[in-house]
């Protein structure tokens, strides 16, 4: 079982083959607990999730009946910036991923794009698109059922 604590401590490669040998996994349902993963395998990417966590973002609530999403953000995890939910080919492989996309749903975060895949039960890893550039990684973790 991996989990995010364990995603923060892989070199960038291994992050990068963990997510091409994962299934997409099911589309989660309800709350997933989020982590910024910037800068794996430092003291410094430690911090700038411990640090993401506490004044910007949580992690999402999924409602697969909805096809949709809304990001948990503030200290006050308000859910906004709304994203539809959907299986579709991976834009870093083209192998099955569930994309969250914000296209349509965000005047904010409209040019972005994320990737998700089940690395673990109930553990996802989520590379993140800005327009067709691939900036940023993130973990979500929900309660095994």
């Amino acid at each position: 079982m991996i989990d995010s604590g364990e995603m923060l401590s892989m070199r960038q490669a291994d992050l990068d083959e963990l997510f091409k040998s994962s299934p997409a996994g099911e589309i989660p349902r309800d709350r997933g607990r989020g982590t910024v993963v910037f800068a794996p395998h430092s003291l410094v990417g430690r911090i700038v999730a411990k640090l993401v966590c506490l004044i910007a973002w949580q992690g999402k609530v999924f409602n697969p009946e909805q096809h949709d999403l809304r990001n948990l953000v503030s200290p006050f995890r308000v859910q906004a910036i709304r994203a539809s939910v959907y299986e579709e080919a991976s834009w870093f492989d083209g192998k099955p991923c569930i994309v969250l996309d914000y296209s349509k749903t965000s005047f904010v975060a409209k040019k972005i794009r994320d990737e998700i895949r089940e690395v673990s039960d109930g553990t996802y890893l989520g590379l993140v698109f800005w327009g067709t550039r691939r900036v940023l990684r993130f973990t979500l973790e929900f309660a095994r059922r």
